[in-house]
């Protein structure tokens, strides 16, 4: 909780704070990219920044997590701070950093706000800032100590036992780890992948786990990011590993994370998804097929193309095998035959939707805008849907 003091400070300099907070965040990474270049070579998404999608994330979450202290008397930032805990574990973050992003982050603020940040201002927002890291901090120590390893220890080798084409532009990869089991992971958690490239910069992506829990593998799928379809170098580490990763190869991954993640019980369930982003919930309908579930279950899939469907055969064959399970797939280049699907964008509204839903969403962000929008408008409680966003995550910077 912010001290009664700061509160106040916070309320009436939120609006200044956050209107120039693009400019701070953008002044931020500059200067500390500036003295630290290998934060930025082997740490930080490089085409992200290129982007400006990285500012804009950290924009929208630091001014998110503050208006929820000075708006609510128990802030709700569990979520919030869930998604980000999760993100730099996965990255193998240490608290060492929040220390670096401090310095860095409070000189922007000084520089781009001026003489409108007062000692008692820089103390408030000092103080919100090391609320947030103090949660972070937290929560990333539980998820280090659950994964079994040191702070920021999350990497190991994995060994590639299988390449399989999914669709025209995905990949599956099957890994056995050489330094731990690959088991204990929930169904709709990550992996983060890190290649070195031909300039020698370490790049990191996460890439979820579209398999459930083997006998001591790992199935990520990869879309290969093209040419006009990327903001910047997205496609760096996408492309390199569909040109050179090959089965017996060798790849360094980290330990799994990630909170959009299927939780126990027999309720219903929605899954619906978009693009690449249908390999969370190829995990977990592999989960559900092997466990024997008997939960209804209403899969929703949105491409561009049957032919661009990583995983449809197979999310067919789970869905078969599921005793009270449904598959609505929606194509904007419909094919013929059984597979065709409907035309057009996902449609949520001629759904059935039962009581008690629990909604899992995956993909573009306009996608799962619109899929939300939907779900609370037919009455779905907002706790009972959740999401996962690849890149930086700007739910909150566009809301």
């Amino acid at each position: 909780m912010l001290s009664p003091e700061s509160t106040a400070t916070v309320r009436a300099t939120l609006p200044a704070v956050g209107a120039a907070i693009g400019e701070i965040t953008r002044l931020f990474y500059a200067r500390m990219f500036a003295d630290h270049p290998e934060l930025e070579r082997d740490l930080f998404n490089r085409g992200n920044q290129a982007a400006g999608t990285q500012q804009q994330a950290l924009a929208g979450a630091i001014a998110g997590y503050a208006t929820l202290l000075v708006q609510q008397s128990e802030p709700a930032t569990g979520p919030l701070l869930a998604r980000i805990a999760h993100r730099h574990a996965s990255l193998g973050i240490t608290r060492d950093q929040y220390r670096v992003v401090h310095t860095y982050l409070f000189a922007a603020i000084a520089e781009v706000l001026g003489e409108a940040v007062t000692p008692e201002v820089a103390a408030a927002w000092d103080e919100v800032y090391w609320l947030m890291a103090g949660e972070l901090i937290a929560l990333e120590g539980r998820l280090y100590q659950e994964a079994g390893v040191a702070e920021g220890e999350v990497w190991q080798q994995a060994e590639v036992l299988d390449r399989r084409q999914e669709s025209r532009d995905s990949v599956s990869f099957t890994l056995r780890p050489t330094e731990s089991a690959a088991t204990g992971f929930r169904p709709g958690q990550y992996l983060g992948v890190a290649v070195v490239l031909p300039d020698g910069a370490r790049q990191i992506r996460q890439y979820s786990l579209s398999a459930a829990p083997g006998p001591g593998t790992w199935r990520i799928t990869v879309k290969r990011v093209h040419g006009p379809a990327a903001a910047g170098p997205d496609g760096e580490v996408s492309g390199w590993l569909h040109a050179h990763l090959r089965t017996g190869d060798k790849v360094t991954v980290s330990r799994p994370f990630g909170d959009l993640t299927l939780e126990d019980g027999d309720g219903p369930l929605l899954l619906a998804s978009a693009g690449i982003g249908v390999t969370p919930m190829a995990g977990m309908l592999d989960h559900l097929a092997r466990t024997g579930s008997t939960r209804r279950v209403i899969a929703v899939h949105g491409d561009r193309s049957p032919a661009d469907h990583a995983h449809a055969a197979e999310l067919a064959d789970r869905i078969a095998a599921l005793p009270a399970a449904e598959l609505h797939r929606w194509y904007q280049e419909p094919g013929t035959g059984p597979g065709a699907g409907h035309s057009g964008q996902v449609d949520l509204a001629g759904l059935d939707l039962p009581d008690g839903l629990t909604a899992y969403l995956c993909g573009p962000l306009p996608f799962m805008r619109a899929a939300r929008t939907e779900l609370l408008r037919r009455g779905v409680p907002a706790a009972a849907i959740r999401y996962e966003v690849f890149g930086p995550d700007l739910w909150l910077a566009s809301a």
